[in-house]
């Protein structure tokens, strides 16, 4: 793709246009980091099929949207529809980002106790100054425009601090609402998670719509682990049929630390999730699971990167895909061991699950291992259901459709159950026989 084509030249107009109604203003070092993004923004130019972390995903669809600067929304939320919404896990620790922005009316923060929950905006405009300085120290400016765009334009997120020796036992939730705009809309979030030394905590984050709006989600998270923090992380994709979603998640675990995260990206016309792993400290550990689910003309890309700089540490990913109709799905999952990092244990696998001949998966685990004293494997697999088990289940009565839905439930299965939040869990699964009930079109078989 070439940075002069009119797809690109119409978001690089919205560009101008974002950064020209930036509101100016801010702490110093904000500022400044904003001006160091920006002129990142300008070296990069949009990402090309070119560079390698892009090859299989184009961005033109992307490129080509009529987004507005602002997103404001055609109505007032429905309140009785977004309580339809709500966990009830997470009642009284729910901060609701309305199009990217701190809703108060929608939000729980009441019952946070010690754990400090709260508007990134907030925190910025009040001064509350040193924790907050650490947004950016995982991201930098950006690794590509469009996180650097994030970081020049982002105005809310969350800034969540469980302090030192605090067990926070009840989930916290970050939910990203999208209601329909006057114009299509670009939202920037941004958040930053500290988990102090010893401190324990369960964050889950949801992305969701009201109706079927088109939009543009950009998300930055950075997570820091204290030495010896543990931190469970749910996370479910769920987004407008129409709309495309970005996130890039950056993770430093101290010493000692446990992160579990799991991932389920089951909507969106066009998703793609970076997750950043760095290891800072000995003996932490990292676990992550993910699901995606790939229908017809929709593209579901997901990338991992996993550091291994300090000895001792260990990693497990395992990521499953369903692709049906002309679904599209990337994987790219790479885990790096570094010549000091003796004693590692780095396990990486990629499976997925084939529904139609006119489906693509490009899949692409890599292992760059330079320490001799390690434990580290990694795998892929691309495969059908199996036809005798669909002839056993047909054979006990069940339709073509209800056997292939239930073979690719238990492909999820141990996906699912990771989810320890069972108001998510219930959520997912339910999602995902939707998805498998309607088939690629959107449609029942049959209709």
């Amino acid at each position: 793709m070439s940075l002069v084509s009119p797809v690109a030249e119409r978001f690089r107009a919205l560009v101008e246009r974002q950064l020209a109604a930036r509101p100016a203003g801010g702490p110093v070092w904000l500022e400044a980091q904003r001006s160091a993004a920006a002129r990142r923004l300008a070296e990069l130019g949009m990402p090309e099929r070119r560079q390698e972390a892009w090859r299989y995903t184009s961005i033109e669809p992307l490129l080509g949207q009529p987004f507005d600067p602002a997103a404001e929304a055609e109505s007032r939320p429905d309140l009785d529809q977004i309580r339809s919404l709500l966990l009830a896990e997470t009642e009284g620790t729910r901060l609701v980002l309305l199009n990217g922005r701190h809703a108060p009316a929608l939000s729980s923060l009441g019952r946070a106790g010690a754990v400090s929950v709260g508007s990134l905006r907030d925190a910025l405009r009040e001064g509350s100054g040193e924790r907050a300085r650490l947004l950016g120290s995982l991201a930098g400016p950006g690794e590509h425009a469009f996180s650097a765009l994030n970081t020049v334009l982002a105005q809310d997120g969350a800034l969540i601090r469980i302090p030192e020796e605090t067990a926070q036992e009840q989930p916290i939730e970050l939910l990203h609402l999208s209601m329909p705009t006057l114009q299509p809309g670009v939202v920037q979030p941004r958040h930053l998670v500290l988990v102090e030394p010893r401190a324990r905590a369960r964050l889950v984050e949801r992305f969701v719509a009201l109706g079927e709006p088109l939009y543009f989600n950009n998300l930055v998270s950075e997570i820091l682990l204290g030495d010896s923090a543990e931190l469970e992380h749910e996370r479910l994709q769920a987004e407008s049929p129409h709309a495309f979603h970005l996130s890039v998640v950056h993770l430093a675990q101290a010493a000692g630390s446990r992160y579990r995260g799991v991932v389920a990206a089951l909507g969106a016309a066009w998703s793609r999730t970076d997750l950043k792993v760095r290891f800072d400290g000995p003996g932490a550990e990292c676990a992550l699971d993910g699901l995606y689910l790939a229908g017809d003309g929709q593209l579901v890309d997901m990338h991992l990167d996993v550091h291994h700089a300090v000895p001792g540490c260990t990693s497990r990913q395992s990521f499953r895909g369903i692709l049906d109709g002309r679904g599209r799905a990337v994987f790219d999952g790479r885990v790096r061991v570094e010549r000091q990092a003796q004693k590692s244990d780095a396990r990486l696998t990629n499976a997925n699950l084939m529904l139609s001949r006119s489906a693509e998966i490009d899949t692409k685990p890599q292992l760059e291992i330079f320490a001799d004293d390690v434990q580290c494997s990694h795998g892929t697999s691309v495969g059908q259901l199996d036809a005798d088990a669909l002839f056993y289940l047909r054979s006990r009565g069940l339709s073509l459709a209800d056997a292939r839905r239930m073979l690719c439930m238990g492909f999820a299965r141990e996906v699912l159950d990771a989810f320890r939040v069972g108001g998510l869990r219930d959520r997912s699964e339910a999602l995902l026989a939707h998805r498998l009930e309607r088939g690629p079109q959107g449609q029942r078989p049959g209709d």
